[in-house]
């Protein structure tokens, strides 16, 4: 009986022990499945994370638009109003230039009512040490043949074909707000470039000169004088008016030598036969003017000065 009793407890033991040894496989078996997925997990949202940087990165680099290269067009100029735009001689364009990127547009008016413009609003306009922009006496040839002597003005353009506030003000002394844009510029070809410029050598000579523009109650002395030195021209003006007190060539300013008997200037010419365009500021008014001509030197008619 005691044989039997210890036979059935060692076999109860036995049986324990194998069902402990298959037990332990199947405890492993999660814990490695659970590694496995903890180890590619992450690697998802890296990827969507790099994904939207780059699109990020994409949407800042946009390039900017290139601007209008430095030159001199032709180009609309649009008004909000009938009773202010450019004068019907030109056709609604101005002359636009372009310098280091800025952008000024010259436009002819049509007539001289209009005293001066501000680039803004009539608020800002009428604030002390508000910088208006000042007239110029621009004369303009209708397609009759007639001419006539208009305001013109050197308008700021911030942008093109965007409408931008312009203020104005006339003879009453009410600023007015518009709108105005300039649109459709063209560069302007320069038919003078290929023709071959006439030359003279260095030396003094006398020359005929002719000038156009302005209401035509002046005029310059002519033949004048025409220096040559290095190549380089130089002619000695005379205009019949003592109130010039300055002229304005390619931009440069050059003021009187004199003012006895006519107001006496020394300018550059760069070429003979060709219209060289000038101004000229006359102070012979209420307020000084700046005026438009040009000043032809016929090159056939040089004598050398004895």
């Amino acid at each position: 009986m005691k044989k039997t009793i210890a036979l059935a407890l060692a076999a109860l033991m036995l049986l324990a022990l194998l069902t402990a040894c298959a037990a332990k496989p199947a405890e492993t078996e999660p814990a490695e499945l659970e590694q496995t997925v903890q180890t590619e997990q992450p690697a998802e949202p890296e990827t969507d994370e790099t994904a939207e940087d780059a699109d990020a990165s994409a949407e800042e680099e946009t390039p900017a638009e290139p601007a209008l290269p430095d030159g001199v067009y032709t180009a609309d100029f649009n008004t909000d109003s009938s009773m202010f735009h450019a004068n019907e001689a030109c056709d609604g364009k101005g002359t636009l230039t372009v310098e280091n990127g800025e952008m000024t547009i010259h436009v002819s008016l049509a007539g001289t009512s209009i005293l001066n413009l501000f680039p803004g609003v009539k608020e800002d306009a009428e604030k002390e040490g508000a910088e208006l922009l000042q007239p110029t006496t621009d004369t303009v040839t209708y397609s009759d043949g007639l001419s006539d002597e208009v305001f013109g003005f050197d308008i700021p353009v911030p942008t093109l074909d965007e409408e931008f506030d312009l203020a104005l003000i006339g003879k009453k002394g009410t600023w007015y707000d518009h709108k105005v844009s300039v649109t459709n510029p063209v560069f302007k070809e320069d038919d003078t470039a290929a023709a071959p410029a006439e030359t003279l050598a260095d030396g003094t000579y006398s020359i005929a000169v002719t000038l156009e523009g302005g209401s035509g109650k002046v005029s310059v002395q002519s033949p004048c004088t025409l220096t040559v030195a290095d190549g380089k021209m130089t002619a000695q003006i005379v205009w019949s008016s003592s109130y010039y007190d300055y002229m304005l060539v390619d931009g440069e300013r050059y003021d009187a030598l004199s003012n006895e008997d006519g107001s006496t200037f020394e300018i550059p010419v760069s070429a003979l036969d060709t219209p060289l365009s000038v101004i000229g500021d006359t102070t012979a008014m209420s307020t000084p003017h700046e005026i438009d001509y040009a000043l032809t030197f016929d090159a056939s008619s040089a004598e050398v000065n004895g």
